[in-house]
């Protein structure tokens, strides 16, 4: 089993046992424990990430702010790509493209879906991430390029 979703398995009955497992996989890159992302549903191609509204991700408008957005897409694809990889395999992200859509001005969850990946034989994944609010109006969109390689022999 993969280290992420068996990390998740063994905190599944610990008391706040999601919120720990979210914070750890937040520390994966700093810069993720700014919008303290909770995972929401993880299984091997599938993820759906939340965040909160909160003041320390609002911009001028006192929306959600653009990066704090991409962050969660990054955070989603990301650790999504650690989960269903196989373990002979590594990932890189090297390119994002974004499409804002719309003012973020609830909570959101970030979705992405990547059953369609052949794993054995792709070279790169692009994790198509959808951010939506509560009223689940999509607020915002991602592609997320992901090289992909064997691990070089030891």
């Amino acid at each position: 089993m993969n280290r992420i979703l068996k990390l998740q398995d063994q905190l599944k009955s610990v008391p706040f046992g999601n919120s720990i497992f979210s914070g750890i996989l937040a520390r994966f890159a700093p810069y993720f424990t700014t919008i303290k992302p909770k995972v929401v549903e993880l299984r091997p191609n599938y993820m759906k990430a939340s965040m909160k509204k909160r003041k320390a991700v609002h911009n001028h408008l006192k929306t959600v702010h653009a990066i704090a957005m991409c962050n969660l897409c990054e955070f989603t694809g990301g650790i999504l790509m650690e989960a269903s990889i196989p373990q002979h395999r590594r990932w890189i992200p090297v390119a994002m493209t974004v499409n804002y859509v719309k003012k973020a001005m609830t909570d959101l969850t970030a979705t992405c879906d990547l059953s369609h990946v052949d794993w054995e034989t792709c070279d790169e994944v692009i994790c198509n991430v959808s951010v939506r609010d509560t009223s689940d109006v999509e607020v915002m969109n991602a592609a997320i390029t992901m090289k992909v390689s064997d691990k070089p022999k030891k």
